[in-house]
């Protein structure tokens, strides 16, 4: 499968997750969640933001609770999974991380 995006035709696995996560932009990730019915807002940004810097860092892909927990503290409010899946109905680690331009996650639990 393949995104056509900028004259460019960006590879992305059956799931739609970018092949090559270096053909990322903030660009490609609107187009992506426009796709997905998305509307891009603050809140969306902070959770792509923070999958990004967490995949870069470390490698690591956070599950849904590590999400909360993470978005929880920079929003300074409680919130539950129901606010990620609001913003990201598909599931708030793999519809994010697929417009994050994360590689496809293949754990079964855990971080």
């Amino acid at each position: 499968m393949a995104i056509e995006f900028e004259g460019k035709s960006i590879e992305t696995s059956p799931n739609g997750f970018l092949i090559n996560t270096e053909d990322w932009t903030e660009g490609l990730a609107t187009q992506i969640a426009s796709s997905e019915g998305l509307e891009l807002t603050e809140k969306h940004w902070d959770i792509i933001n923070f999958l990004r810097a967490e995949h870069s860092e470390s490698g690591n892909q956070p599950n849904t609770r590590n999400i909360v927990k993470a978005m929880a503290k920079k929003w300074g409010e409680k919130i539950d999974a129901k606010v990620l899946y609001d913003l990201f109905p598909s599931g708030p680690d793999k519809q994010a991380g697929r417009v994050a331009g994360l590689p496809e996650s293949r754990r079964k639990g855990g971080y």
